[in-house]
Parts: structure tokens; sequence; C-alpha cells
């Protein structure tokens, strides 16, 4: 189906204040170099969907309709050793206000919450939940994810937990998934909603959490939609030809071929400037570092940090469109290097100097994602440079392991989420079994290289658009929102509809 030409979908009748980098250790000549987190969204993607209460839906909750719970959750779900059966406090919330009360069959919509801790915020930033609560007549429910906020086993700070060998061992994706499914049906039973069909919702790493969800627990929920989840970013399946990168770069050369051709060729210009004595004094100048560059590699970094997030965060009119106008649009004899700052004061304003380690994450969630990368979210992302804007660089998995077990005496496991989840041959094996999963990305979104672009059977489906960007329909529905995003959320809806109108005739046969 294509909508307005933007929306390119087949149909058939059938994931904030989480703002984060994902550190995945590239190796860009001797540096290590990040790029940006699996998030729903980053603060320094300055245009993205600037937020005016007056535009948003009539239908946006009050925060003071959210109930916050704690469950004792099991610590370890999968061992029957003593310690095993201990138990932390997890938090979530629920907000009733639009349920049809107990006893009823009205649907549970449920987020799952991902790498971040769960607050008011970040609840009322789930739009595709809370907006569509009032016609569905659902109960919503929220909850954190273990190691996070205040759902850290023991009462412990994160920086403690990652301290202990033991405690750490319990923090997976596993783990999570078995959380959510008992939660989900202490829930069920404490509001007496027993014959309620769950959907489960997430965005980003919590995206990946909903479809694997949906294919380890069918029992517990009805259907899943997986916003900008790159599920097969995992054990090589994405070419690198085709990767993250490749659609940064597809992103700035649609947006101006000449902004393009300067970033490109300002590396060799950053590297030679850094060669020359006092160079990284010029380069810390001309950028308004707010401490002095170490390296070429250190501002490197922090510019492949500012395009990666202005491509994966672009939402019209587009963070990529004012990097690139700040850069095309510098004064008539700038050089290359002025012309790349002008880009980054277009992005992130004019300030008295740039913090070039772009940290503006807490250290309880950086720790956290740095410890789920170092053992099983290993996503080799690489730069190839005969089709990007930048540098080449392979993922070097021996020194990614190294890193690790520098940092916590353990080795990753690189191939553990295609052998646990699956991921190589997707359509093949997904099209036998698979059912009630929507996977929606954006093809703006870098991550979408790694995303499910292709309906695999009736009700395993993929909603794209072609202007979409990072988790941007899991957002409260604006007034202003475009055409195609409207469409988008619509056919996902069409989607959950479905599912539900053959539960309730199965339910009722």
């Amino acid at each position: 189906m294509n909508t307005s030409g933007v929306l390119s979908f087949q149909f058939y009748p059938h994931i904030l204040h989480l703002l984060l980098f994902l550190p995945l250790f590239l190796q860009i000549s001797v540096s290590t170099n990040k790029i940006p987190r699996l998030s729903l969204r980053h603060k320094d993607a300055l245009t993205f969907r600037k937020r005016d209460d007056s535009s948003l839906s009539s239908s946006t909750i009050n925060s003071d309709d959210f109930q916050k719970y704690y469950y004792q959750q099991t610590l370890d779900h999968f061992n029957y050793a003593p310690q095993s059966y201990a138990n932390f406090t997890q938090k979530y919330f629920v907000n009733s206000k639009y349920w049809r009360g107990p006893n009823s069959t009205t649907p549970i919509f449920a987020y799952l919450g991902a790498e971040q801790p769960l607050d008011l915020e970040l609840v009322n930033y789930i739009g595709i939940i809370n907006d569509n609560a009032p016609s569905f007549q659902s109960l919503s429910v929220f909850i954190e994810h273990r190691f996070y906020g205040e759902s850290v086993p023991f009462g412990r700070s994160m920086e403690e937990a990652m301290k202990n060998e033991t405690i750490r061992g319990y923090f997976n994706s596993a783990q999570a998934l078995a959380d959510y499914a008992q939660i989900l049906l202490h829930v069920k039973h404490k509001f007496s909603a027993h014959s309620s069909p769950i959907i489960v919702v997430g965005g980003s790493y919590g995206g990946m959490l909903a479809s694997w969800f949906r294919l380890k627990y069918p029992h517990v929920a009805l259907g899943a939609l997986a916003i900008s989840a790159p599920i097969l970013y995992f054990d090589n399946i994405v070419p690198p030809r085709r990767g993250y990168f490749s659609i940064v770069s597809k992103d700035f050369m649609e947006a101006s071929q000449s902004c393009y051709e300067t970033i490109k060729k300002s590396w060799a210009e950053i590297d030679w400037i850094a060669s020359i004595p006092g160079g990284l004094s010029i380069l810390s100048q001309r950028f308004r570092t707010c401490s002095q560059l170490n390296s070429s590699e250190e501002l490197k970094d922090f510019l492949v940090e500012i395009y990666a997030v202005a491509a994966q965060y672009d939402y019209p009119p587009g963070s990529v469109k004012m990097m690139c106008e700040g850069i095309d649009g510098a004064p008539a004899g700038t050089d290359l290097i002025g012309r790349v700052f002008a880009g980054v004061v277009a992005l992130t304003g004019n300030s008295t100097c740039y913090d070039t380690s772009m940290d503006d994450y807490s250290s309880e969630i950086s720790m956290g994602w740095n410890w789920q990368t170092c053992s099983e979210m290993v996503m080799p992302i690489s730069e190839v440079k005969n089709n990007t804007m930048f540098e080449a660089s392979a993922f070097n998995l021996h020194q990614f392991i190294k890193n690790c077990e520098k940092s916590y005496g353990v080795s990753p496991r690189p191939h553990w989420i295609t052998t646990y989840y699956g991921g190589h041959d997707i359509r093949l094996v997904l099209k036998r079994f698979g059912s009630n999963i929507i996977f929606s990305n954006g093809l703006k979104d870098p991550y979408s290289s790694g995303g499910v672009l292709e309906d695999i059977n009736e009700s395993v489906v993929a909603v794209t658009t072609l202007n979409g960007s990072h988790c941007v329909d899991i957002a409260p529905a604006l007034e202003t929102d475009p055409e195609w995003l409207i469409a988008q959320r619509n056919i996902e809806l069409i989607n959950i509809e479905a599912w539900l109108a053959k539960y309730y005739a199965d339910l009722h046969a």
C-alpha cells in the first residue's frame, strides 16, 4: 500500500528521556568510537518533534492518572539454586482511567521498558498507548526494565550492582522478558482481567524486546508492536555496505550533495591540521571545545556522533537539513573546517564551548548499557568508505572482546542473540510459525538497516515510511503531524484491531 507516495506497506487483512548513545566500540584507526544508542529520542536532535502542548491531541493523559506499583520480582527465572529464589522490587505503572473494568475483555496495552529509568515523563511520552486508550477502553501498563531506575536488585545502585560479578549476571534480556511475563500475569490477576488480551509495545531496544516477547511468550501476549527494532543487526546478518552509516550518508546526500562532499573531505583536513605543530590547539579553538583535544580522533568521533544523531532523529523540517543549511550557508570564503563547524552550530546552537564527549546521560544508564553490549547485545556496526561520507572502519570483534574482558572479566557472546531469538533466515523461519507482530520503521533511521522491512506472512508485517525517523510513531500524536505519520499509525492500529477481532471471535466461539 502506498499513502501519498510516502508510506510503503504491503497490506494483508489482518518505543525520552531515553536519550542515549550505544557504545559499540567501533575501531577507527586506534580510537574507540561511539555511535547513537538504541533510544526513543535524543535531546540533541533539536528538531525532533518540538512539542507544543497546545498541539497535542485531546486524548493526552494526565500524569495523575497513572498509579505506581512495585512487584516482588524473582531474581533468577532460570535456576533453582537458593540465591535464585531471592526477590527484588520492580516498578511498574498502571492507568485504568479508560478501562472497562474487572471481568471485561477489553485489551491490555503494555509498554516494555528498555535501557532507562521509567518515570512519568517517559510514560506520558508513549502516545501510541495513551492516545488510543479511550477508543480501545484499554488498561495501560508500563514496566521498568530490571537494573534500571528503581528496579535494581537488592536496592543497590547501578554502580554497586555492576561491581558485583554475581548480581550483574542476572542482567540480560531473557531475564527481562521473564520479568515482563510474570508482572503481566500478576496484573491480569490483580485487576481481574483474566480474558483481556495483551498487546506489548516497545521502541528501539524495547521494540526488540516486544518482538522477542511475542515469540517467547505467545500465551501471554496476543501481539506485539515493535517500533524501530533492529533485530537483524546481530551476527553479521546486515552487510556493512547496507548498514547504519550508509543510511546516515544517504540522508545527508539527499539533503545536499555539497554538504555531503564537505563532510566527506573534512576528515583528511582534520588529520592534516592535527599533524602540524600546535594543530590540536588550532582545532580546539576552531571547534570551541570545552577541553583541549587530545587527538584528531576525539574530534572526529564527536562529529560522527553529531551526524548520526541528526540522521537517526531526523524529523521534518529535519536535523540533517538544518546541519546542511549551516554548512552550505556559511559565509563566502569560509574554509572547510569553518563550514563543518557552522553545521554543528546550526544543529546544537551557538554555545560558548562544545563538549566533545556528548555525554548527557546518567552514569547509571551508561553503566547498564555498557554491560548489556559487553554481554549479549553485540551489534557489529561498521563504516564503509566507498559508499559513505565517513572514513572506513571495520568492526573489530577481537578488540571488542579485549575491551569487555578488561572491563568485566568476561567475554561477550556475539552469537547468543541469534541463537536464543533467531534472526538468520528470518523470513523462512517466521513464515511458518510467527504471528501478530508489527515491525515499524522509518527509512531515514539508520537503524532501519537492521529492521524487518518486508511482510513475512499475513500477520507478521512491516510498516515503513520514507520520511520516518527513529521511533517517531511511538510519540504522542500532534495536530501538526504529517499525513504519512498519521497513516503509519493508522495501519498499525488496523492490524491490532484485526488481531483483537479474531481473538474475540475465538473467545466467544
